[in-house]
């Protein structure tokens, strides 16, 4: 459980993780076999399509849980289990425990619940003089080691067998083998006596229907069955937001849940269960049942029109699956309690604050965990929501405010850039790295080659390269970003190569635009990020063209989607945003969809190139095919990498607040392109080439990086 006061004492607990090397092989190696188990549990069915229903569903039901639950609450009280609505984590302990007391209870067993973890159920319990036993195997495991749960679906899966195996050593004073089957079997014989002797029985609910009253629980193991039914007492434990109307909603999560979770067709267990059923020691022969809905800041969250669809999760733990980071720190140190992506979020409402706003930062936005979230959640946004809103509660650091208001002013940030130009000679050695740094200014940068500025940009370059059309057939902007610009202007003077071997593309470069804003999105500078849009909407008439193309992923994705998003709750500015996000296009896209360039264009020697695909190109465009198919046109030898989509570890200002992270991710990626057996790598994102070129240079690799856009120019055939 990550509990650092300071972004300082995080960065520290978040090296100490990175020192865990069984924890970070083990999360690879599941990582890895997940994509695939996913894929096949998925084959022939519409994933897409089922996500969509299952979102529009728990949609339906979000707006009318105070419904459902007293539609609930008269179905289940009229079958005999008393229903509670309790406001708070406190108050759902206290009625549980009360329950407890009442019924003469104690010794309680417990089957797996998140929501019972989000109360910290267990240690109000025990403090009130209650025996509790966890009895899914992971979750009694990491009991008997006082941790949290490291994952929402597979609690222990940080532990080793070795470890399992001194613990099992320790619990039973007798020596265990190191064998996972044995293991199983020790945990086994220790908790059946805990399911006979046990007075009450605790559970989560992965489903309420309102229709008839009843939960639906999901498991595989057989502990789930053995907790609701063999103690005289039964307690459900659910959020509200587990409510839903009939089964018929139930069982569409139930075709998705398991395949996003773990890669499996079904879980081993599905129990419904309705009313208070017979049992001979109860009281009039019945089981005592309860079922106690906790809010803790839901029914709030269901009428804020941004965060309310965090109230679709149904904790298959997917987002933690995919997630770069998830998978070199572990679930300790990358949430509160919920963990990965939809905890980073949950725990500034359910955990407040404090316990958020150094989780929030912990993000690459690289969109993996929107990409396979069974709910359709918009995480990465949401996480960068909740970042700006902490910083709006708190006060905004001096840095990001800094940064804000030098980006929103064009004049002042090109003019620092053009200035930094000349001050940075000293510190290049005549090369196209700054190469001796002053560290005390760029900390912890040491595992990558930083870029110089180019001695001309791009604004500066383009009316000596412009193309002259005459006959014009299409109006194209060309939106630069600030890298390409300032940084990389050969890249964008390769695309207008490229765009210009085709009749009839006027182009246009307004000279009004400035940086995207994508920066100020990731530093939580909302206002400022607002200011800067909408400067670069004035500055690129939409109505004026038909297309606005930039050779950059991350701005593209930004300018498509972002837009709209900053000026959701401004009519006027919301249709002006869709105007300018409709023409928004990607270079790849655009050169092989639109103008539909061929292998008839180009000429020139077989050549191995390797290919990295930008998050916000392949996840936040949607576009994997077109840049492949270009370099195959092209008439390079693609040689495909291992997790060619996973973040490079750049990510913006992150790889500056956490580069002991990014520096891992990039090791990764290099020693990734390293084993195709090619030596030059084509992408679509200047940042990702900052980083991978960047790399390679720091490690002496040879290894030639560039724009997909630089491979096309210089192999067209000359007209």
């Amino acid at each position: 459980m990550q509990d650092a006061t300071t972004l300082k004492a995080y960065r520290a607990q978040l090296r100490d993780a990175l020192d865990n090397d069984f924890q970070r092989q083990a999360l690879d190696k599941f990582a890895v076999a997940y994509r695939a188990s996913r894929a096949n549990a998925f084959a022939g069915i519409d994933a897409p399509e089922l996500i969509a229903e299952i979102a529009a569903a728990k949609d339906v039901a979000i707006d009318q849980l105070e419904e459902l639950f007293a539609e609930f609450k008269r179905h289940a009280e009229a079958a005999g289990t008393k229903v509670h609505l309790a406001a708070t984590a406190h108050e759902a302990n206290e009625i549980i425990a009360r329950i407890a007391k009442e019924n003469g209870v104690k010794t309680i067993v417990k089957s797996k619940s998140m929501t019972a973890e989000e109360t910290h159920l267990n240690d109000h319990l025990e403090g009130q003089g209650f025996e509790v036993t966890e009895t899914d195997l992971g979750e009694w495991i990491i009991q008997l080691r006082h941790e949290g749960p490291t994952h929402m679906v597979m609690p222990a899966i940080h532990l080793s067998r070795y470890q399992v195996a001194d613990l099992f050593s320790e619990v039973t004073n007798q020596k265990q083998e190191v064998d996972i089957q044995k293991l199983v079997k020790v945990a086994r014989r220790e908790l059946r006596p805990k399911f006979c002797q046990a007075d009450m029985g605790i559970s989560g609910a992965n489903f309420a229907i309102a229709a008839t009253g009843t939960i639906g629980i999901i498991t595989n193991e057989g502990n789930g069955r053995l907790t609701t039914t063999l103690p005289r007492v039964h307690v459900a434990l659910a959020g509200i937001d587990k409510l839903m109307p009939s089964l018929h909603d139930a069982l569409r999560i139930i075709r998705c849940l398991p395949k996003n979770a773990t890669g499996q067709a079904i879980t081993s267990y599905v129990t419904w269960v309705t009313g208070a059923v017979p049992c001979e020691v109860g009281p009039e022969g019945k089981k005592v049942k309860h079922v106690v809905f906790l809010d803790n800041g839901r029914m709030a969250m269901a009428k804020d029109p941004e965060f309310k669809q965090v109230l679709r999760c149904i904790r298959c733990g997917a987002c933690a699956n995919v997630c770069p980071i998830y998978r070199l720190v572990g679930g300790h140190k990358y949430g509160h309690v919920y963990i990965g992506a939809i905890g980073l979020v949950a725990t500034y409402f359910f955990h407040g604050r404090e316990k958020a706003k150094n989780l929030v930062q912990n993000c690459l936005n690289c969109g993996a965990c929107k990409a396979v979230c069974a709910a359709g959640i918009d995480l990465p946004t949401l996480i960068k929501e909740v970042h700006a809103r902490i910083q709006d509660e708190e006060g905004h650091p001096a840095y990001s405010t800094a940064v804000g208001q030098v980006l929103k002013n064009r004049t002042l940030f090109h003019t620092m850039l053009k200035s930094a130009r000349l001050l940075q000679k000293p510190i290049t050695g005549g090369t196209p790295y700054l190469r001796h740094l002053p560290m005390f200014l760029f900390k912890d940068q040491e595992f990558r080659a930083l870029p110089a500025i180019a001695d001309e940009a791009f604004r500066d370059r383009w009316e000596k390269i412009k193309p002259r059309v005459t006959d014009a057939k299409l109006k194209v902007a060309l939106f630069s970003g600030c890298v390409q610009d300032f940084i990389y202007p050969e890249q964008m003077e390769a695309a207008v190569t490229v765009m210009a071997s085709k009749k009839g593309v006027a182009m246009e470069f307004p000279k009004g635009q400035s940086c995207c804003g994508l920066p100020l999105l990731m530093m939580g500078e909302k206002k400022a990020g607002r200011e800067l849009a909408a400067h670069n909407m004035n500055a690129i008439d939409a109505q004026d063209f038909d297309y606005i193309v930039t050779m950059c992923a991350s701005c593209a994705s930004y300018l498509k989607h972002g837009y709209k998003r900053l000026f959701a709750d401004d009519p006027a500015m919301t249709y002006k945003a869709s105007q300018f996000a409709h023409r928004v296009i990607d270079f790849s896209s655009f050169v092989h969809d639109v103008l539909g360039i061929s292998e008839a264009d180009f000429a020139g020697p077989d050549k191995k190139v390797t290919y990295h695909a930008p998050c916000h190109l392949c996840r936040g465009m949607g576009v994997t095919e077109a840049p492949r198919a270009l370099l195959r046109e092209a008439g390079l030898d693609y040689l495909p990498a291992e997790e060619e989509d996973v973040c490079c570890g750049f990510g913006g200002s992150f790889s500056v607040k956490f580069p002991e992270l990014s520096k891992e991710l990039l090791g990764k990626k290099l020693a990734n392109l390293k084993a195709t057996g090619a030596t030059a790598m084509a992408t679509d994102c200047p940042g990702c080439i900052m980083q991978i070129r960047g790399g390679f240079e720091q490690e002496k690799t040879p290894f030639e990086v560039r724009h997909v856009a630089e491979y096309l120019a210089e192999r067209l055939k000359r007209k």
